[in-house]
């Protein structure tokens, strides 16, 4: 039996391989050559038309405005959205930065950092503003319910005791009115004598009790009275913090920084404009 060498169909795939590996090339070669010619064709943009694609950008991130609080939680992405656009402007080709220029552009992201610092600290007391804001509330809540406790209270204790009296001072005086009216034979000189004692210590308690119901409902106006004064000055003091509390919070739900953000923009698009006019001119 005859072998059929193997050779020619190895040398046959070779040249195929060879063929599609130089038909790559030359592509990839083309295409090449095709961006080279699209670039040089395509104009390059001027020093002009860059600075004003960043002074515009920079524009549109000075008036911009955060939606919610707190608002510190835009602060980085902001910064980073700054630092992109200036540092796109510097990196571009024909833009030739000079030492004034880093200078100025280096104080000026201090300076915002500096401020957004601030204002992030500031609204880091929100929760704890809001929260003795909630503590006051409640013991304004408190001082109602206890004032209105205390006064149901006194009020049980002064109907009471004044009724008692009252009523002590009505049977007395029925007492001194029935003693009084009593009568008493020629000869019964013992009996009218005794009688006008007991009728001397009967006007006498009656007396007694009367001051001392004068003296409760006056003990007790007065104590109402010092009670509603406590009241009165626990109340107000609790009222003048939840009022400077809800200044506090009101500051803190408007976002302060828009002024420093805007102005900073406005530092930097200034920097951006001087640094054309020191530049020489392109052509």
């Amino acid at each position: 039996m005859s072998h059929k060498p193997q050779s020619s169909s190895h040398r046959g795939a070779s040249r195929q391989f060879s063929k599609s590996a130089h038909e790559k090339k030359a592509k990839e070669k083309k295409q090449r050559a095709g961006a080279k010619y699209l670039q040089e064709e395509t104009p390059q943009a001027t020093s002009q038309q860059i600075a004003e694609k960043t002074i515009a950008s920079l524009g549109r991130l000075g008036n911009q405005i955060f939606a919610l609080s707190p608002f510190s939680q835009y602060f980085d992405d902001w910064l980073i959205a700054l630092r992109q656009t200036t540092s796109e402007f510097e990196s571009h080709p024909t833009i030739n930065v000079d030492e004034q220029f880093k200078k100025q552009q280096a104080q000026i992201f201090t300076d915002i950092e500096g401020i957004l610092a601030e204002n992030r600290l500031k609204e880091s007391t929100l929760t704890g503003e809001a929260k003795a804001l909630a503590d006051v509330n409640h013991q304004i809540a408190d001082a109602d319910r206890e004032y209105a406790e205390k006064t149901r209270e006194l009020s049980n204790k002064r109907n009471c005791e004044v009724q008692r009296l009252t009523a002590s001072v009505g049977e007395l005086e029925e007492d001194v009115a029935a003693q009084e009216g009593l009568k008493f034979g020629f000869f019964q000189f013992k009996e009218k004598r005794l009688a006008q004692q007991k009728l001397v210590k009967t006007q006498q308690e009656l007396k007694t009790t009367k001051t001392q119901l004068e003296t409760t409902i006056a003990s007790f106006t007065a104590e109402q009275d010092k009670l509603h004064d406590n009241y009165e000055k626990q109340k107000q003091e609790l009222s003048e913090a939840s009022d400077r509390l809800h200044k506090e919070l009101e500051k803190l739900e408007t976002d302060t920084s828009m002024e420093a953000r805007k102005n900073t923009c406005s530092q930097l698009i200034e920097c951006v404009n001087s640094l054309l006019k020191r530049m020489p001119p392109t052509t």
